[in-house]
Formats: C-alpha cells, structure tokens, sequence
C-alpha cells in the first residue's frame, strides 16, 4: 500500500527519515473534546471498543486534530482474557474488574485459546478493516496487545494494583500453573496479532505494562520468553516491544526480534544507547507530565530528547498521555517535532 506520510514505518525498519515521526500512546481518548463527547453518548468504555464504526472513528481522530504520523487502533489489551473466557468491566474512575480469577488448575483448562479464542475478537478487526479503509493511506495503522506477564497479573489479580502481590504470589506458588497459564495467553497473543495484521495493521507493539513489578530472574522466566516467542512466530509486520520499568533487562530485550524497543520516562538516554547500540530503533521516553509545563520547556525537553536519541528514534511520550493533560501542550509538543528537522540540531552528536 502506498502511504501518503510513511515516516512512521520507514523509521521503525531503520530506514533514513527526513525528521523523526512523532504519535503518543493513549493518543486517541480524553485529551480530544471529541472523544469526551462520543463517549457521553455511551454506557460506557466498552461500548466503544467493541462498536467497530464508533472505535474507527476515534482511533482517526488524533490524526485529524493533531496531525500524528501513526493511528493506532482504538482497544484495549483486555479483551483477550475476555476471549479466552474471562470477562472484565470497566468501572469508570475505579478501573478494570474481573468478576472471576484464575485461582486453581481446573479454572486454565477451562479457557479457550490460540486461533479459537482469536476468532472471538471480530469486533476488532472490522474496526481495523474501517479504519484502514477511512485512513485511506494517510498514516500507517498500528495493532497492539498486552505482553503475557502483563494480562496474567489481571486474570489473577482481578483488578489494577500498585502491586500485583496475588500474582507474583501465583508465580512463587504455583510456578507450573503460571507457565500453562502464559502459554495460553501467549498462543492467543499471537493468532490475535496475526488477525489483526491481516485485517489492516502495519506494525503491532507489545505492551507490557507491569514488566518492572518482576524482579530481574521472575522476568527473565515468566515474561520474556513469551514475549521472545511472540517476536519470533510474528513475522507478517514490524514490532514494537515497550516492557515498562525493565531497564535491567534491556541487554535481553535487545536480543529479541523485534524492530523497535519501546523506552519509558525512567530510562536515561545514554544508559540505553550504551545497551541497544546507536543503531537499535528506539521509541519515548519523554515524561508525560512534561505536557503540563509550559510550550518553551515542552519544545526544549523534546529536542534535547531527541538529541539524545539520535537518528533512529521514534518520539513518543514515556507511557501515555495523561486525560487530563492540556490539548493544546500535546500540540506544542507534536509541532515540536513535524517542524524539526535534522539541520537544527547538533549533527556529531546524533551521528554518534
């Protein structure tokens, strides 16, 4: 398909880009007053994911208003356990809850998973199919899920937590469970992926929003290898890997096969170019709340980022955009970057 901005794509398989291509996670949602004013027509959060028309239209409205060079579409990593047989709510204000958890052996053998489960999701992927069919070539389209490690710490936990401590417990005490647990969320991870680059998605990131709650050993057992064989079995688009607080393992991240490793705001520059190289794509970090300072300290901390990053750099923020952060400062900052070219800047420095 040809793009008509393919900025995004051609930086994420290292290919030379003019300028760096900027998009925010959590783009699509409460900072856009028109998000705020569909979603007060509706039950709720859910309605919207699994409406495909009204998830389309939301997922291509931060491409409208603020001119990013990737959508990304409108879901939420939950739906798999959902698919797998795991229902979940979204209680506005208090988050996700799960009415039932996995507690016993009995209770992961009754979900479903890999393909079967996959095909559960169709409402994704007509939305994906809109979307693709709206954008028309505008932007590249990205797909995304939740890293194994990540959807299990819900279907134990049954809810958000500032600990996980009912999952890690689950990884102490019943070790074997978890792994049969991980691979079948890793199986349905993967057809679902697939489903979704079928139907329209021209890269997928793998999110894995509770890496940093695992000490360095539990995470190289029960997270990465799943995510390594969801790198290694997708091979039909670019990938993006952002594990959220595991610096200490960004020598293994490296290993994997994936074309892109996602930074959070944590994570110093120099720290991680020393580990990935000056080659390895790289997408972030900037600290969102940079966003609720003023336009000359936005404009400042995202050039001195990318200056730090280098050439084969993808601006994002650290993790996503907070709702209640002011539109016209994630302007600011996504002006910084379209009107930035290389020139500007101090070429030894992003050359090394």
């Amino acid at each position: 398909m040809q793009y008509k901005n393919d900025l995004f794509l051609r930086a994420a398989k290292g290919e030379a880009v003019e300028r760096p291509p900027v998009w925010l996670m959590r783009q699509a949602g409460r900072i856009l007053p028109q998000y705020r004013a569909l979603r007060g027509k509706l039950s709720g959060f859910k309605e919207l994911v699994e409406t495909p028309n009204l998830a389309a239209e939301v997922t291509i409205q931060p491409v409208d208003e603020l001119g990013v060079d990737a959508a990304i579409i409108f879901s939420d990593i939950l739906v798999i356990p959902e698919a797998m047989g795991l229902p979940y709510e979204l209680i506005e204000k208090v988050g996700p809850r799960f009415p039932r958890t996995i507690t016993s052996k009995a209770d992961i053998e009754q979900l479903i998973s890999g393909q079967s489960a996959a095909e559960e999701l169709q409402y994704v992927f007509e939305a994906l199919r809109i979307t693709k069919k709206e954008l028309d070539g505008r932007v590249p389209l990205i797909g995304f899920c939740g890293a194994p490690w990540t959807i299990l710490c819900y279907m134990i936990e049954g809810s958000g937590s500032k600990t996980f401590s009912k999952a890690r417990k689950f990884l102490y005490q019943e070790p074997e469970l978890a792994h049969q647990l991980l691979e079948k969320i890793t199986s349905t991870s993967i057809a679902y992926l697939k489903m979704k680059i079928e139907n329209g998605a021209d890269l997928i990131q793998i999110f894995d929003s509770w890496a940093g709650i695992l000490p360095f050993d539990q995470y190289q057992t029960f997270a990465l290898p799943y995510i390594k064989r969801m790198c290694d079995e997708i091979q039909e688009a670019p990938k993006t890997v952002f594990a959220k607080g595991a610096w200490n393992s960004l020598e293994q991240i490296n290993k994997l096969d994936c074309n892109v490793v996602g930074l959070d705001w944590n994570t110093n520059p120099d720290f991680a170019r020393n580990i990935l190289g000056k080659d390895r794509v790289v997408q972030g970090n900037l600290d969102p709340c940079v966003l609720y300072s003023n336009p000359a300290e936005i404009r400042s901390k995202t050039k001195t980022m990318i200056q730090a990053f280098g050439k084969h750099h993808i601006v994002n923020l650290g993790h996503g955009v907070y709702p209640d952060t002011p539109l016209e400062n994630v302007k600011v900052f996504v002006n910084t970057v379209k009107h930035l070219e290389y020139s500007e800047l101090d070429s030894e420095v992003l050359d090394n």
